[in-house]
């Protein structure tokens, strides 16, 4: 199913967080493609909270701090650099639609970036979804090592800090099952997602900053 970008057919903040509510997200084939579609994978790839992996390396680089976490600080920046051609990726598939969409839910505090920043320079983020107890990761990138996986690790704190039961990742690549990203049937992760959209939480509750002693803490605790 898709939908073009008429005035007529404005996609409103509601109509897509009651598309996530249903298991369904958005997406456009690239960039310069005006349409959306609307995509309920088969099997749909989470990141288990209680079950989160951190190689060693990167819990070293967490440790070493030469860098600064941002929240919501430069949602629009983030964004743009996920659309960048990257080294493997030299097509995107946020076209302006997506931008207008993500941009509309960030305005109602439903959509939320995790930036890392060196000398003032965003290096690498992540954006995504909030609605109830469930976040929906949409996209990251990297300008610098290991910058999204900071990211990710700053994220997977957060959540578990504020409650969040499910961390929806759409599709398990092999970057994520380095993590503990697996994939779950359409009906199994139906289940956890009414239960979480059912549940309240708090995106803003761990503080900022947080010692990356903290982060690591929550990230590594089990349940």
């Amino acid at each position: 199913m898709n939908a073009h970008d008429d005035q007529s057919l404005a996609i409103t903040p509601q109509v897509v967080l009651k598309a996530y509510a249903c298991g369904i997200f958005p997406m456009a084939e690239n960039a310069d493609d005006p349409s959306i579609y609307w995509i309920e994978p088969r099997e749909r790839g989470i990141l288990p909270l209680d079950g989160f992996h951190i190689p060693r390396r990167l819990a070293r680089a967490v440790r070493h701090e030469d860098y600064e976490i941002r929240i919501d600080f430069d949602f629009e920046g983030v964004i743009e650099a996920c659309a960048e051609p990257a080294p493997g990726r030299r097509k995107t598939w946020i076209n302006d639609e997506i931008r207008r969409i993500y941009r509309d839910l960030y305005r109602i505090g439903n959509a939320h970036s995790i930036e890392v920043w060196r000398d003032e320079n965003l290096i690498g983020g992540l954006y995504g979804v909030s609605l109830g107890a469930a976040f929906f990761g949409e996209s990251m990138f990297h300008r610098e090592r290991d910058a999204s996986k900071i990211a990710l690790v700053y994220l997977v704190a957060r959540l578990r800090a504020g409650g969040y039961t499910l961390l929806d990742t759409q599709f398990v690549t092999e970057h994520l099952k380095q993590f503990g990203a697996i994939e779950v049937p359409r009906k199994r992760y139906q289940q956890l997602l009414e239960r979480a959209i059912a549940e309240p939480a708090d995106f803003a509750q761990l503080p900022i900053p947080s010692s990356s002693e903290l982060v690591l803490q929550l990230v590594n605790q089990t349940s």
